[in-house]
C-alpha cells in the first residue's frame, strides 16, 4: 500500500515538474516572439493574416464549450463533461500554435495612443495576458487530477482554473475585436 502512494506521489511530482517546465517554456517563447528577437522571413505568407480571426473564433468557441462542460458536471454526467473539456483543451492547444505563429511572422498592431477608449483596451489586455499566462499550468493540473478520477484535487484546482481559463477565453476574443480595425494587413 505505501508503495503504491510513493509511487502516486511521485508521479504527481514528475508531473508537476512536467507541467511547470512547459508553462515557463511556452511563457518564454511568448516573449520572445512578442519582442521580435528573432529573425523574420522578408514576405509573409498570406494565411498569417486570417490566424488573429481563427484565434477569435476558437476562443469564443471554447468559452462557450466551457459553460457547456460547466452545465454537464452540473447535470452530473461526466462522461460528457470530460469529452467536452478534452475538445476545449485540444482547440486551446490549437490556438496556442496560431498564436505563436501569427506573433512569429506578423508586425505588432497598437492600439492608437489617441483613442479614448485606449485605457480600457489596456486594461483588458493586460489582465487577459496575466491571467493566459497563469491558466496553463492551472488547466495541464487540473486535467492531471481529473483523468485520474483525483476528483477532490480537481474540484479544488477547478475552483481557481475554470473562471480563469474562461475569462481568457472570453477577453481574447474582445480583445479582438478592439484591436481588429487597426491591423495593417
Amino acid at each position: 500500500m505505501n508503495t503504491t502512494k510513493n509511487s502516486l506521489a511521485t508521479n504527481d511530482k514528475l508531473y508537476f515538474r512536467i507541467v511547470i517546465t512547459l508553462s515557463v517554456v511556452v511563457f518564454l517563447a511568448v516573449i520572445v516572439l512578442n519582442r521580435k528577437w528573432l529573425p523574420r522571413p522578408e514576405e509573409i505568407p498570406s494565411f498569417v493574416f486570417f490566424l488573429p480571426k481563427l484565434n477569435a473564433i476558437i476562443n469564443a468557441t471554447c468559452s462557450l464549450l466551457l459553460l457547456l462542460s460547466l452545465y454537464f458536471i452540473k447535470q452530473k454526467n461526466i462522461a460528457a463533461h470530460k469529452t467536452t473539456n478534452i475538445i476545449t483543451f485540444a482547440l486551446s492547444s490549437v490556438f496556442l500554435v496560431s498564436y505563436v505563429m501569427f506573433h512569429y511572422f506578423a508586425n505588432e498592431t497598437i492600439f492608437p495612443l489617441d483613442n479614448p477608449i485606449r485605457p480600457i483596451y489596456l486594461s483588458i489586455l493586460i489582465s487577459h495576458i496575466i491571467l493566459a499566462a497563469s491558466v496553463l499550468p492551472l488547466v495541464l493540473l487540473s486535467f492531471y487530477h481529473g483523468l485520474l478520477l483525483n476528483v477532490e484535487r480537481h474540484k479544488k484546482l477547478v475552483r481557481w482554473t475554470y473562471p480563469i481559463w474562461l475569462y481568457v477565453t472570453v477577453t481574447g476574443v474582445v480583445v479582438y475585436m478592439m484591436i481588429s480595425p487597426y491591423y495593417q494587413f
